[in-house]
């Protein structure tokens, strides 16, 4: 039994003594991602503490018949796995624009949405970062919420310059 217990307090202990993170201050660049229809965001990471950053995307989505203009914030935690790579998962929500178009049918309004957030990136030795993450979004406000059956999978691929 006393195995057990101080077993348990190593591994307690392990789990809050996690090595401090060494990402930018800052990050800004671009988020390119296909959510129904080709995307691109700018997109800017504010560190808040060694392992939480606040990310703000401001975009467009093209497709077919829709056409989307958001702005999305997420509050970010992020871990380091070894060397310039880290995991990320994060929540948030955003704010946008929609305009429809198809065969004379002519559409257009606002909608909200909730996020959440998760990837992988990779900070070179040099200030630039590369990632790679997948956001789902679910939309309420009215026509774009029912057109996109409430949801919107999101994946891109992002690169920023970090600096402090």
């Amino acid at each position: 039994m006393k195995k057990v217990l101080l077993t348990a307090i190593m591994l307690v202990g392990l789990a809050f003594s996690s090595e401090a993170q060494t990402f930018s201050k800052n990050a800004i660049g671009l988020r390119l991602g296909d959510n129904d229809g080709f995307g691109g965001e700018i997109s800017y990471q504010r560190a808040l503490s060694s392992n939480n950053r606040l990310e703000l995307d401001l975009g467009w989505r093209n497709s077919k018949d829709v056409d989307a203009f958001k702005l999305v914030g997420l509050y970010q935690w992020v871990w380091n796995i070894d060397g310039g790579f880290n995991w990320y998962a994060g929540a948030g929500g955003g704010v946008g624009s929609w305009s429809f178009n198809r065969d004379g049918e002519k559409a257009n309004g606002s909608f909200v949405a909730i996020a959440g957030d998760i990837g992988i990136e990779y900070n070179f030795d040099f200030p630039l970062q590369l990632s790679l993450d997948f956001r789902p979004e679910i939309y309420f406000g009215g026509d774009y919420a029912d057109f996109r059956d409430g949801f919107g999978p999101d994946i891109a691929l992002g690169i920023r310059y970090r600096f402090n």
